[in-house]
């Protein structure tokens, strides 16, 4: 007679989990910077004709009319951009270990030996109980 049982043998199985992925996409963020800017300004002087000067004041036509203009500056923020790169990005798996209990069931086949014996010869036959006592039986 031959006697069987299942063995339990474990073993892993690679398979997809999922996916991760990297999407750039571009956001536009308001700055703010403080620049100092310089401009020029028109002052009229006046200065009071004396001795010292009235010939200088004396030298033009007697009454005419003139014009005499000034060029005026200043400046302007002058704002432009610049792509520069920052950083690279990339994406890597890393493989981590961890250890986890799997439980299953099988199935084992057990073989029952029975023995009947007279208890006066000692010879097979049928048991005879003491009373009180079922029948006889050995395992193994």
């Amino acid at each position: 007679m031959t006697r069987s049982e299942e063995q339990m043998h474990v073993s892993v199985e690679r398979r997809e989990s999922g996916r991760a992925r990297l999407r750039k996409y571009v956001v536009t963020e308001e700055v703010q910077e403080t620049v100092p800017v310089r401009h020029e300004e028109v002052r009229v002087e006046r200065e009071p004709i004396t001795e010292s000067n009235r010939d200088q004041a004396m030298a033009g036509p007697d009454i005419s009319e003139d014009e005499y203009e000034v060029t005026l500056h200043e400046e302007r923020p002058v704002v432009r951009t610049e792509t520069v790169p920052v950083e690279r990005v990339r994406m890597t798996t890393e493989e981590k270990a961890t250890q986890e209990t799997v439980r299953g069931r099988v199935r084992k086949e057990r073989i029952e030996a029975e023995t009947e014996m007279i208890e006066d010869t000692g010879r097979p036959g049928r048991d005879v109980p003491k009373k009180g006592e079922g029948p006889r039986k050995g395992r193994q």
